[in-house]
């Protein structure tokens, strides 16, 4: 078969792919992302940014409807719900980073989630399905990236989720739907339609909302596509399509299915281990090594961080949390203070401290030529002097969670578990875990969703529960 554009190469490649596509090595990788994306949403569901989303969405209704994660009481027509769960993923910017630089499952992950409550239960769709359309989603975000220079850097204009995870998220939808090659097309076109967000909103309460919406868009992309909606047929073969998104935009058609290897083979993302922005992670971790000089008697002079200039992560003297997790110097400052980052470091408490104030009027930053706005390759390099004349001076090149040097299963299931127990029961979190982590094998992927209703489990829940805990 002979493809007449590169629009009809990713309508055949969503359509096309199968389970033998997905390797052992990207099976792992994308359960990773999944049991992740859940913790960190699970949390979110406590933020101020998902409880206004979710108030704003109870306005719609429809006979069919999905859960919201964490919430019993409240369901929400597949859309809402994909939104509002997608809100509470990057509500504090705790989700899973990829490269080029993107936050790939938080757009993908809950519209498979909202449209396994609805899709017809027989057959059933089983957890390799959901792995699937998890993986086309993925895939698409990934190789869009690769058609422009610009996408392989720290954004400066769009807040790729929304660019390119709206795409993810309609092809996830297309194949989770079961639409033909002609319907993918359209859901690629329709989606490019509801792309892009500003990077100015970026450390505000909207940010979430570019993954919320990008969830939301592209599923109403498919579901418009499903209906015969009609886009422009090479939408992502032209600078006037896609290509208005990105400069130096040259796409290029995808490989046959008969040699297609999936870019999460190769390319493994990075976990974050604290909620902020994930250039702070390599000033997290050098600061963490200048500490270990300092004694509580120590008084500093004057920080030097050299780090690549990315202006929305400049922020010299945050004042809300939003803020605080997209500045370079407030993590700087935190961790030399505290020795740690976690959740409770973005309270405005913790945020508006004298002593965080005082260091962080002492912050300077340097550009480096060589350290480039680039996730693959920034480094972090920090100077700390002292009143009495030292310096001390330590060099991150990869911190612990980036994919170079990822967290350990251990590791990520302590922060699944930390995250989730902050609305579920611990049956709950452990029955997810297990799930998750045998989700190929799962005949019925809904049984996630009966474990993300929490923390009013019907008598029928808990006995998925014991069947899930009772076999490792």
């Amino acid at each position: 078969m002979i493809l007449k554009s590169i629009t009809e190469s990713f309508a055949s490649v969503i359509h096309g792919l199968n389970i033998q596509h997905l390797t052992d090595r990207v099976l792992q990788r994308s359960k990773r992302m999944i049991l992740d994306t859940l913790g960190v949403g699970l949390l979110g569901t406590n933020t101020e940014v998902f409880h206004k989303t979710a108030q704003y969405s109870k306005i719609y209704s429809s006979d069919a409807s999905s859960c919201v994660w964490g919430h019993p009481d409240l369901r929400l027509p597949p859309t809402y719900a994909a939104f509002v769960n997608g809100v509470a993923v990057h509500s504090m910017d705790f989700d899973d980073t990829w490269h080029p630089a993107t936050h790939p499952s938080g757009p993908v992950l809950p519209v498979l989630l909202a449209l396994s409550e609805v899709l017809p239960q027989n057959p059933k769709v089983s957890g390799l399905d959901l792995l699937l359309a998890f993986n086309v989603g993925i895939e698409v975000q990934g190789r869009l990236m690769h058609f422009s220079k610009e996408a392989s850097d720290i954004p400066k204009r769009f807040h790729p989720p929304k660019v390119v995870g709206t795409l993810g998220s309609a092809a996830a939808a297309a194949k989770f739907l079961g639409l033909d090659r002609t319907k993918c097309r359209e859901a690629m076109a329709i989606a490019v339609s509801y792309a892009g967000a500003p990077m100015a909103n970026a450390a505000t309460q909207t940010k979430p909302l570019h993954i919320g919406n990008a969830a939301r868009h592209g599923l109403e992309a498919a579901f418009l596509a499903l209906l015969g909606l009609q886009g422009n047929q090479k939408i992502l073969d032209t600078e006037a399509g896609f290509g208005a998104f990105y400069s130096n935009y040259t796409p290029q058609a995808l490989p046959a299915l008969e040699s297609y290897t999936l870019l999460l083979d190769h390319q493994d993302i990075a976990t974050k281990r604290f909620p902020a922005h994930l250039g702070t992670h390599w000033v997290a971790d050098a600061a963490a090594s200048v500490r270990k000089y300092l004694l509580p008697t120590d008084k500093i002079e004057r920080i030097v961080l050299r780090i690549p200039d990315v202006k929305y992560v400049n922020r010299p003297f945050p004042v809300s949390e939003h803020e605080a997790r997209h500045s370079f110097q407030f993590i700087a400052c935190a961790m030399l203070l505290d020795g740690g980052i976690s959740v409770q470091s973005f309270h405005k408490s913790q945020v508006d401290r004298p002593q965080i104030r005082e260091l962080l009027d002492k912050v300077v930053l340097e550009y480096p030529p060589d350290n480039q706005p680039n996730f693959d390759t920034l480094y972090c390099e920090m100077s700390v002097t002292l009143e009495n004349g030292n310096t001390f001076t330590e060099r991150c090149d990869t911190f612990y969670g980036h994919w170079r040097k990822p967290l350990n299963q251990e590791d990520l299931e302590e922060k699944f578990r930390a995250n989730s127990s902050t609305v579920l029961p611990s049956e709950a979190v452990e029955g997810i875990i297990k799930t998750v982590n045998r989700l190929e094998d799962i005949e019925n992927c809904s049984l996630l969703t009966t474990f993300l209703r929490g923390p009013c489990l019907p008598k029928k829940t808990s006995n998925c529960i014991q069947h899930v805990l009772s076999h490792p």
